[in-house]
């Protein structure tokens, strides 16, 4: 009997599947994507500006990035918020935690005079700040 009882376990085992089950790896990248289609459209700046196009190679943005923009009006933006002239740069050391040394990213549109971006630019590096990207538009190849 006990031979019996024996070849009935062996009967009940399920054979090993040698594939691997992707449907769940799939359901975590569908997620992840939509996390990311929703996500990549608010780290951006909202204040319109109409860049002019620029020749060099596109660099690295860092994670949390300081713009301050240059309207065609000549009013300054830091980030999404306009900001006076003469309180350029304090809202530059509260945006940068009070690092001068952060990267600033200058985005100016078109439009405006070269005079105009000089003298923003040297009341950035009057607040302390002398790393100023200039942002632009990349050029199609």
């Amino acid at each position: 009997m006990a031979g019996g009882l024996h070849a009935e376990a062996a009967d009940d085992d399920l054979p090993e599947a040698h594939e691997i089950n992707v449907t769940p790896f799939i359901d975590v990248m569908l997620v992840l994507l939509i996390i990311f289609m929703v996500a990549a459209p608010l780290s951006t700046v909202d204040v319109p500006v109409n860049l002019p196009q620029a020749g060099g190679a596109a660099t690295d943005r860092p994670e949390a990035p300081v713009y301050v923009t240059l309207q065609p009006d000549l009013t300054l933006s830091v980030g999404n918020d306009a900001v006076a002239r003469g309180d350029l740069a304090a809202r530059l050391q509260q945006a940068t935690g009070g690092k001068p040394d952060t990267r600033l990213f200058l985005r100016a549109d078109a439009a405006v005079p070269y005079g105009a971006l000089m003298e923003v630019m040297g009341l950035m590096r009057d607040a302390g700040f002398t790393q100023v990207a200039l942002v632009g538009l990349e050029a199609a190849p």
